[in-house]
């Protein structure tokens, strides 16, 4: 799959690479963990 982000310099990421086998993978900001998730919709959702 094209990474168009990739042409621009920016880091991009496969979502696998963060979820690993899972669904989920936690992200850390600044001090503060969110949560990052794959749906069963295939649709991604951060929270805090």
């Amino acid at each position: 799959m094209p990474r168009p982000e990739a042409d621009r310099g920016l880091p991009t990421f496969d979502s696998r690479e963060l979820v690993g086998i899972g669904r989920e993978a936690v992200i850390l900001h600044e001090g503060q963990a969110y949560r990052l998730r794959i749906t069963s919709n295939r649709k991604l959702i951060l929270t805090k």
